[in-house]
């Protein structure tokens, strides 16, 4: 899967480092009918949940230290639904003592991961399982004393069987820290100047009908209340936190968010073009036009800002 990250950013992560949306990674370009509209391919967004990762590594170092303070010292860190291992690098960075094992199921992301490592020379102690989510982290050497599944676990059709998946690879005593929900990312003031205002809240709309539909159409999807502390104790956690981090980007924005604005907004142009009507999907393509001085590309007030909530269960002695 993939880290957005809004990836679905939702992202997805993709499971782990990527989002696209604030709150999932974001549908896959639609070609065709039926779930090819729900299907995502992560290996094809690995650009993305990367340039995703990167940009929002403020909120994800927080996060990470945030961690540190509850779980000071653990031997082994689990990054599940790694993507690229962006997310994996930041921990391995803030917790210099832990062995990490990024696990996801799209090969060509663990791939990025491991060369990830060597770049930033924490390979000696960084491994990686390809395993579908839904059948649990794979085979661990020893258990996890912390697991961290950042927006996987919604790509998942069971997620209270994969969070007991997760509970079974954790050490008595051991930390899961999931992140789901948050807000959704925004780029540009609710009135543009271009078409009617409360563009992105539209797209919101439409994106959370994607999303519902997505999770409907995923292999033995079970419907849950989306009470993450709740679904944490039915799997036998003690819910001890829950923590939201900001990630503020205000105008004017470096090249590298201007960036990711492009991608993001590209991607829900391309993947919930259906239900947007004529005069937004202009306005959208107004947005995109590198040509064009009211661009994403060109305009000075383009910003980034969303929040990610992170929900803390430990598994009792």
């Amino acid at each position: 899967m993939a880290q957005d990250h809004d990836h679905d950013s939702g992202p997805a992560h993709h499971q782990g480092g990527a989002h696209d949306h604030g709150h999932h990674h974001g549908p896959a370009q639609g070609h065709g009918h039926g779930d090819s509209h729900t299907h995502m391919d992560f290996s094809e967004m690995l650009p993305m949940l990367v340039q995703e990762a990167e940009l929002f590594a403020p909120a994800y170092v927080q996060a990470a230290e945030w961690l540190r303070e509850q779980r000071p010292d653990p031997g082994l860190i689990v990054d599940a639904g790694s993507g690229p291992g962006v997310i994996s690098g930041l921990f391995a960075e803030k917790f210099p003592g832990a062995r990490i094992v990024a696990v996801d199921g799209a090969e060509p992301l663990l791939t990025e991961a491991r060369a990830r490592a060597e770049r930033l020379g924490f390979a000696d102690r960084f491994s990686t399982i390809e395993a579908e989510l839904s059948e649990g982290v794979g085979d661990l050497e020893y258990p996890a004393d912390l697991l961290w599944a950042s927006r996987s676990l919604h790509h998942v059709g069971d997620q209270r069987a994969a969070l007991t998946g997760f509970v079974r690879s954790l050490a008595p005593g051991g930390t899961l820290a999931l992140l789901e929900g948050g807000l959704p990312t925004r780029f540009l003031p609710r009135d543009t100047g271009i078409g009617r205002p409360g563009l992105e809240a539209r797209i919101d709309a439409v994106h959370d009908e994607w999303f519902t539909r997505m999770r409907t159409e995923l292999p033995g999807s079970v419907a849950e209340t989306e009470d993450w502390p709740a679904l944490l104790a039915s799997v036998g956690l003690r819910h001890t936190a829950t923590r939201t981090f900001l990630l503020d980007l205000p105008a004017p924005v470096s090249d590298e968010a201007r960036a990711f604005a492009v991608t993001a907004l590209t991607r829900r142009r391309e993947g919930l073009a259906e239900g947007l009507d004529a005069e937004d999907l202009a306005t959208l393509d107004r947005l995109l036009d590198p040509d064009d001085k009211a661009s994403v590309h060109h305009r000075p007030d383009v910003f980034v800002l969303t929040a990610m909530t992170v929900y803390v269960g430990v598994k009792p002695e």
